[in-house]
């Protein structure tokens, strides 16, 4: 239990260091849209870090979306050697881990259930007032 504590605070400073080395150090034009990391997950060995990561900022039409994010996801894997090394710098551990990123679909599932439930509510009648 208290390794998992260690894990979680790890991920936790991870997130928050990243976040903010890929807002001020990365400098691709290609990066495109605000790019937030919602969750951090660290392997009990240290040894990997798996990053979900949203990109807020584009609203193109969903194949578009989807190539968008492919594209990000593309950068910023090949920039985790950069922000690894950075990282390293910043927390000052032993080990750093590997950092592999991941698109969270959880916002957009999130919207797309939202859109369900409001089309269902929009056939459903006004409710009447009982005080009539």
């Amino acid at each position: 239990m208290a390794g998992s504590q260690r894990l979680k605070r790890m991920g936790d400073t991870v997130q928050r260091e990243l976040s903010e080395l890929i807002r001020q150090e990365l400098k691709d034009p290609r990066l495109g849209g605000l790019v937030t990391i919602s969750a951090v997950k660290v392997s009990p060995d240290l040894g990997y870090a798996d990053v979900y990561v949203t990109v807020m900022g584009r609203e193109l039409e969903n194949d578009q979306n989807e190539a968008a994010h492919k594209d990000t996801l593309d950068i910023l894997n090949k920039a985790s050697g950069f922000l690894r090394q950075e990282l390293s710098r910043r927390l000052k551990t032993r080990v750093t881990p590997r950092l592999r990123f991941h698109y969270d679909k959880t916002n957009a599932y999130g919207n797309y259930m939202f859109g369900l439930i409001a089309e269902a509510v929009k056939d459903l009648p006004a409710e009447q007032d009982e005080e009539k």
